[in-house]
Formats: structure tokens, sequence, C-alpha cells
């Protein structure tokens, strides 16, 4: 069996394949296997992908499962010791995946890594650092638009790993699951990184492991805005302990309100729109949340303090998910 699975989802992004899979083909540590899983692409990517690059596991579900759903049909179908997701718009460093492999190994606390993602067409410019978690229930990337200039050249832990890149130990996810279908679309990786620190574990960001990401290329406003709106309450519902929700429901109601409000100011746009359907939907979903922030809440074994340490405040400047 390989070390190393390499889940990409995938659908109707042909043209970004080449550009990935051939970055994937120079990697210096080769003990890999990548596993396309195709969400019923109709711009002939099964063609190309067999042709192309005979090398590459064609995982056809034949209908759009979402992310989350792709994902979880690649993490079935993988037999590596440390699985990686990565999107199909990405082009990585020939070093990244001994990177990472190192890393792993380095440290066994270490659940969940997070690569240094630059963008794309910018790359003296940050995607993401490794993502963090606000206190009042805000997630985002770290340093996302910043320019690069060494601010997050340490390794370091964080709160969590961006879905465009992000590897996980098989150990952690025999114990805490995978992905969540709920989810479908966005903050599915910050669920599991909350998960993940729930039942003990470390997220650590390593800036030698090095991903260039075509920001956005594969998703949309409209669809990003509705599953935000949504998924930010599910994480609350879902992950956030009682303990720390006493303390802190305050600051995640105004943070939640200040999105209301910035949704009905923008009411003539498609985004917001879908936003403001996106909270209700959250709300709706409470109910659909409990029984499994039940038994997340009984396996938890971290206490408040440790918690609190991986969040960040509420001051720090603003940035951008």
């Amino acid at each position: 069996m390989p070390s190393v699975s390499i889940i990409i989802p995938h659908l109707n992004g042909r043209h970004h394949l080449s550009t990935c899979l051939t970055s994937l083909r120079q990697q210096t540590f080769t003990d890999f296997e990548t596993i396309l899983v195709d969400n019923g692409s109709t711009d002939g990517t099964q063609t190309f992908v067999r042709e192309q690059f005979p090398e590459v596991k064609l995982l056809e579900l034949g209908r759009n499962l979402g992310f989350t759903g792709a994902c979880n049909a690649g993490w079935r179908a993988a037999g590596g010791e440390f699985i990686i997701l990565l999107n199909n718009d990405t082009e990585v460093d020939a070093n990244w995946l001994a990177e990472i492999v190192s890393a792993f190994r380095r440290r066994p606390d270490v659940g969940i890594i997070a690569s240094k993602m630059l963008l794309f067409d910018r790359r003296d410019h940050f995607h993401t650092a490794g993502d963090f978690y606000r206190i009042d229930g805000v997630p985002g990337n770290r340093g996302v638009w910043q320019e690069d200039v060494g601010q997050y050249d340490t390794e370091e832990e964080v709160f969590g790993a961006c879905g465009g890149s992000s590897a996980y130990r098989r150990q952690l996810l025999d114990d805490i699951g995978f992905l969540d279908d709920d989810f479908f679309f966005s903050c599915e990786d910050v669920d599991i990184s909350w998960r993940a620190h729930l039942a003990g574990y470390k997220v650590l960001y390593v800036p030698t492991a090095v991903v260039y990401h075509k920001l956005k290329a594969t998703g949309g406003a409209v669809t990003g805005s509705f599953y935000d709106g949504r998924n930010f309450l599910y994480l609350i519902w879902k992950n956030y302990p009682s303990s720390l929700l006493k303390k802190h429901w305050r600051l995640i109601l105004k943070s939640q309100l200040n999105i209301t409000r910035e949704a009905l100011r923008h009411w003539r746009g498609e985004a917001a729109r879908a936003r403001l359907r996106g909270q209700l939907a959250g709300l709706l979903g409470l109910f659909k949340m409990l029984p499994k922030r039940r038994q997340i809440q009984s396996n938890r074994r971290i206490d408040d303090d440790m918690l609190t340490a991986v969040l960040t405040p509420v001051d720090d400047p603003p940035r951008q998910r």
C-alpha cells in the first residue's frame, strides 16, 4: 500500500488538471497514489485523465455529491497512512509531499497538517497560512491577500487546515471520522479541525509545504455565500462546547447579527440573499446537528483552557474566508 493517498474532488475542471497532475508527477517523494473523484463531469475529464495521466486512479461517481461526498468516496478507496485532500485548481511545489510526510513523522501528536497556500497568479501573496477560528464563531484564513514577506515562515500549531490542501493522519480519521456530508460544500474543513482538537490532536502549519491555488476558480460567490451562512451555524451547533457557549454566546450572537445586517444592506445582490437563506437553513439545522454534538462532546479529551488557546480573539485584525 502507498504511504500517501491524495484525493482530488473534481467537477468539470479538465482545464485545471494538466497543471495539477503534472506537478504531482514531479514530486520528490514518490510513494503515493492519486485518486481523482469525478462528480459527473461532462467536459471530457474521464477520457483526458485515462489518456494523459494513466497513473491516476479515476473514481467516477456519475453525479454531483458535492465536495464532501467526493472526498468521502475517495477516502473509502484510499490505502495510504496519510490522506491528503487537494483541489484540482492547484499546483504543488516539488517538495510539497516530502515536507508533509516528514512533519507527520516528526510529530506523532499531530493529526492534521496545513500547507502554505499562495495565490496561483500572485505567488508572493497568501491564500492561507493555516486557518483560524474566532471565539465569536467566525472562521477564516490566516494571512489571506497579504504579501508573503516571511511573516508565516515558522512551523507552528494552528486551528485548522484549508480543505484545498489538507493532510490527515489515518489514525485520526479512524478515531473521529472523515468529512461530514451534511456540510456538502464549505466549512467541512473547519468541522474536522474542531473534531480533531476536541479529540486531543494537534494541527500543524508547515510553511515548507507550498501550494499555489487559483482561488475561487472552482467555486461561486452565490453557492459559497449560502453554505457559509448555513455552515457557520452548523459548526456552532455541532462543535462549540457548552461551557464556552455560556461564556461567549453574546459575541457569537453579535457576529451572526452583523452578518445578517450586512446581507440586508446588500439585499439586491444574489449572494447577499443566498447568505440570508443560508443563515435560516442553519437555524433550522440545529436539531439535525444535536445527535452529532452529543457524540462529539462525550468523547472530548481537551479542557477549556487548552481549547481557548487555539481560538482567535475577536479583537484580532479582521480577515476574510
